[in-house]
């Protein structure tokens, strides 16, 4: 690849040397592919994030392509080459592919998106970009959201393009814009959290210039749709520093737009007074629930952390003894996620789980020193149902006392809390409690037919189990008669 940056060789060698190996393995497809588009009479590149990860080393099988094909051309290129074709982003002069490729002595998968030469602005009122088509890799490169993301290698020669500076910021590990940020913000405001996203994900920092635009721009992103938002954010939250990004969204003031919750809490003083605020009491969570996860980014797990204490700045209250509390903040807390969960546009399902893990992170705390009963740990996994284990990992990393004997206290609670509910696993299915009789046993041991009585003779058999354990079937039928009698 040759030198585009005599000044700095040193920090050059380096990245060519982990960019040309990048390259080299992904070469048998996309030398193939750009030759396809060289025949057509067409130009093909490198772009943007994979030119950048090729420069860091950690380049996948993702693979992003610009062209000066129109999209209809692309199509005629890629049909008769690609395994798969999708074209759901032809719109905005993307056309997507999957095709498998020899890399080494292995077949792999790419997948492969090239997309033409474009341009994208929002006017003041639009939720949608407007697209034109450009005629250079250089337009097309001025209108790309970082430096760093605004680097291209022309295939199949492999010419480094570099117009910004973006290897030189890549080197420095920081975040500018090709054109002045306040450009670029206008032209998508969105780009103002992909800055917090790339931020965490990369661990760079963001140009000071690119912060103030960030801060003077921020209600701009009232324009950007849901679900777009939501995207970002969630990206942002998979990283492998979130709390640098979420700081970055609450310090420019873009938070109070797409999170408010979050930067709520800076105002609030935590009960015990041992943080600054629930704000960095609630980062720290989500730093110590990330360390539990066993099996790579949980988000839902990561949301809950962050969302846990959102009921805390509506339900403080300053008690005559000084003290502050926060009665109920849990449930009052749970609606409130619903509410901002259900506004960015997440699935039901991830709305239902988030809420209920933030419904349910202090219920350990009633169990002190281990004083509950086998009916209250049997409700405890009930309530939590399938999401027993990210609630163990929640309320664990929700003990962010600097007291080591008070935390080392509240770890052994709750490791004799989970020993419990092991032992009681191995007696009883704790994870699909169900009353001793069915409906239909309930109808014919009553003799009446389906109805509310029904459903209401199933929650008191529900709970008869639920506090004593399994019954026999007799049992049961006698504890049935003896509640409908009752009802009289």
């Amino acid at each position: 690849m040759p030198n585009a940056n005599e000044d700095n060789p040193t920090a050059l060698s380096q990245v060519q040397r982990r960019a040309v190996s990048e390259l080299l393995r992904v070469s048998p497809v996309a030398d193939d592919l750009a030759r396809r588009f060289q025949e057509a009479g067409f130009s093909l590149a490198l772009v943007g994030g994979s030119v950048r990860d090729a420069l860091l080393g950690r380049l996948g099988n993702d693979l992003d392509f610009t062209t000066d094909a129109r999209p209809e051309d692309v199509l005629k290129i890629i049909r008769p080459w690609a395994d798969s074709v999708w074209d759901v982003g032809i719109a905005f002069g993307t056309v997507g592919s999957q095709k498998e490729g020899r890399v080494g002595d292995d077949m792999q998968s790419f997948q492969i998106e090239v997309t033409t030469y474009r341009s994208e602005s929002y006017d003041r009122t639009s939720r949608k970009p407007e697209v034109s088509y450009g005629d250079s890799i250089e337009e097309d490169l001025v209108r790309r959201d970082f430096t760093v993301n605004a680097m291209a290698v022309a295939l199949p020669d492999k010419v480094f393009i570099d117009p910004h500076g973006g290897l030189e910021d890549l080197a420095a590990r920081v975040l500018r814009t090709p054109g002045t940020p306040e450009e670029s913000f206008s032209d998508d405001p969105l780009r103002m959290m992909r800055a917090a996203r790339f931020a965490a994900q990369l661990d760079f920092e963001v140009a000071p210039d690119v912060v103030a635009a960030m801060k003077a721009m921020a209600q701009r992103i009232e324009i950007v749709s849901a679900e777009r938002v939501r995207d970002e954010l969630n990206k942002l939250l998979l990283s492998a520093n979130p709390r640098k990004g979420l700081g970055l969204l609450v310090d420019t003031g873009l938070a109070d737009y797409v999170l408010p919750e979050l930067p709520a809490l800076r105002l609030e003083s935590d009960e015990h007074h041992r943080h600054k605020d629930v704000y960095e009491h609630s980062l720290t969570v989500l730093d110590q629930a990330m360390d539990l996860e066993d099996e790579g980014p949980d988000l839902v797990l990561r949301l809950a952390a962050l969302l846990h204490d959102i009921g805390k700045p509506r339900t403080r209250r300053f008690e005559t003894d000084g003290r502050v509390s926060f009665h109920h903040h849990e449930v009052v807390g749970a609606k409130m996620t619903k509410k901002r969960m259900t506004a960015l546009k997440y699935s039901n399902e991830m709305v239902k789980d988030v809420a209920r893990l933030v419904e349910l992170h202090l219920r350990f705390h009633g169990y002190g020193t281990g004083e509950w009963t086998d009916s209250a740990v049997r409700r405890y996994v009930r309530d939590a149902g399938p999401l027993l284990s990210r609630l163990h990992k929640l309320t664990r990393s929700d003990c962010t006392t600097r007291n080591k004997r008070k935390a080392a206290a509240l770890s052994r609670a709750y490791d004799g809390l989970e020993e419990r509910i092991a032992q009681l696993q191995e007696q009883e299915e704790l994870d699909a409690i169900r009353p001793d009789l069915n409906g239909n046993q309930i109808q014919e041991i009553l003799g009446v037919g389906p109805g509310p009585v029904i459903g209401k003779a199933y929650a008191f058999l529900l709970d008869l189990r639920l506090e004593n354990g399994p019954m026999e079937h007799d049992a049961a039928v006698a504890a049935l008669k003896e509640w409908w009698a009752a009802q009289d």
